[in-house]
């Protein structure tokens, strides 16, 4: 009866390439390529972020985040939310008054080609840690479900697979194609995340909601945690969020490049807020698979269950509990929401590379840029399979490591944005040594640095405050160098080549 799950999954390899091609239509340039000509409708574009954000990580690593511990993890939602907001009114009106493609074009205006170019290849290197963690996780649940079959195959030959589907529709299709299959990929992994928790809810004592409320497990606020170690203390969890979402949806070119693809910027910031929304009711959902999983494993260790990863939870319980073609739905659904990300991740990088990096540096005919982006499509593709590859066993839930991987940067890309608009002075010298220092500030604290943790001991600091630190650093150092230059001699914007 599994070979059912096995069609199921070979529908939707197949069907998601198919449907890209067809709604996305032919591309005739490269603002068609990379922006969609600017027609995208807000809800598309909305769904479509929160897919690419959403990732593997979320569906399968947040239920063992509640499995493990509370709903704490949901603090962080009301900051990506602040945040967002903030990104709506402060950063995309300017975006779209410069009609830019890439976020980093802002800073190249502003500042030059040279931070314009660091901005962007600090991006590039941040992508293919952050989403080579993602793909690696979205091969756990795959692997469990083709072991069960009798086939074995390592993580890299999954990832392989999944990433020849994944550049099918991206290489051909660009923005237009990734917007619409991460709509209908957004759908698919919400429905089966639905369905999960419907078939658990069957399966659990009558009074596990009561019991898991006694426990503590439906706690949302934790006010008690300390600030500086504890990554879901309200305050660190809200203000790191906020910092941490102005980061990934306002100076990350990944969400940047989804929100330049709406009609107007009214649609744009429609688009972002939405998202907010959105993700705080996919947090919910998934946070409450995980407590019902607690509920029916009755809290036991996942390594006294024969789980070698405590990220096998949710997969282990799809394969082995469900009915045959529901698991296959389930496990499409978490090879959609992986696709949505690296099919997003591809065209961003193959963006930025072409519009930041070729094309400031050499012009180039608009024709030979599209030509040039569909061949860096590929050529990142490649390259995330062998980062992938890098990632084959960690301590922490994933969706915590990609969280942290993002933060290391995210500090000073943002920093460098607000450097921008609140300091008239700063030039582009200014800028970059910021930022580099920054860089180095950040790494230094996050792998050199431990501070009391409240109970006794030491402990590194929690991954939202990496943002706001690096934020702090990039205009302390930025804005002290800026202090060279006379009042009077404010640089004009660069012109846009």
């Amino acid at each position: 009866m599994r070979a059912l799950d096995l069609v199921v999954i070979g529908l939707f390899l197949v069907a998601m390439p198919l449907l890209g091609l067809l709604l996305s239509g032919r591309q005739r340039s490269s603002q068609d390529y990379f922006v969609g000509s600017r027609q995208l409708p807000w809800w598309a574009v909305c769904f479509s972020v929160v897919a690419t954000e959403t990732s593997t990580l979320t569906v399968i690593s947040v239920p063992t985040v509640a499995y493990l511990g509370t709903f704490t993890y949901l603090q962080l939602a009301v900051g990506y939310l602040l945040g967002r907001v903030v990104v709506a009114f402060v950063l995309l009106p300017k975006y779209y008054a410069g009609n830019l493609v890439s976020a980093y074009e802002f800073l190249g205006q502003r500042f030059g080609s040279g931070l314009q170019g660091t901005a962007s290849v600090t991006f590039l290197i941040t992508r293919l840690l952050a989403d080579g963690l993602r793909l690696f996780a979205t091969a756990i649940p795959v692997k469990v479900v083709l072991e069960a079959f009798g086939i074995s195959l390592s993580y890299w030959q999954i990832v392989l697979v999944l990433s020849v589907f994944t550049v099918i529709y991206t290489y051909l299709g660009g923005i237009k194609a990734v917007v619409w299959v991460d709509a209908i990929q957004m759908g698919i992994y919400v429905a089966g995340a639905v369905v999960a928790a419907a078939v658990l809810a069957t399966r659990l004592p009558a009074d596990w909601a009561s019991t898991a409320w006694d426990q503590g497990k439906f706690q949302v606020l934790d006010f008690s945690s300390s600030v500086v170690t504890e990554q879901y203390s309200f305050v660190t969890a809200v203000v790191g969020g906020a910092v941490f979402a102005m980061a990934s949806h306002g100076a990350d070119q990944l969400m940047v490049q989804r929100l330049l693809a709406c009609r107007n910027l009214r649609d744009s910031q429609l688009a972002v807020i939405g998202s907010g929304v959105v993700v705080a009711l996919q947090f919910a959902l998934f946070l409450l698979i995980g407590t019902m999983l607690w509920a029916r494993y009755r809290g036991a260790d996942p390594a006294s269950m024969g789980m070698t990863s405590d990220d096998e939870l949710f997969p282990r319980f799809i394969v082995t509990e469900l009915p045959p073609g529901l698991s296959g739905l389930l496990i499409a659904g978490i090879i959609a929401a992986a696709m949505s990300t690296l099919s997003s991740s591809l065209n961003s990088l193959s963006t930025s590379t072409v519009s930041d990096l070729y094309r400031r540096l050499t012009g180039g005919d608009d024709a030979k840029v599209l030509r040039l982006g569909k061949v860096w499509t590929l050529i990142w593709a490649l390259v995330f399979v062998v980062f992938a590859s890098l990632f084959s066993s960690t301590e922490n839930p994933v969706v915590e490591v990609g969280l942290q991987i993002a933060g290391y940067t995210y500090g000073a890309l943002l920093g460098a944005f607000l450097l921008g608009l609140l300091v008239k002075r700063a030039r582009q010298l200014d800028a970059i040594i910021a930022f580099v220092v920054t860089l180095v500030v950040v790494l230094v604290l996050v792998f050199q640095v431990t501070f009391p943790d409240g109970e006794g001991g030491q402990a590194s600091l929690a991954f939202p405050w990496y943002p706001p630190v690096g934020v702090l650093v990039t205009l302390l150092v930025g804005g002290l160098l800026a202090l060279r230059h006379p009042a009077e001699s404010e640089p004009e914007p660069v012109a846009a080549e």
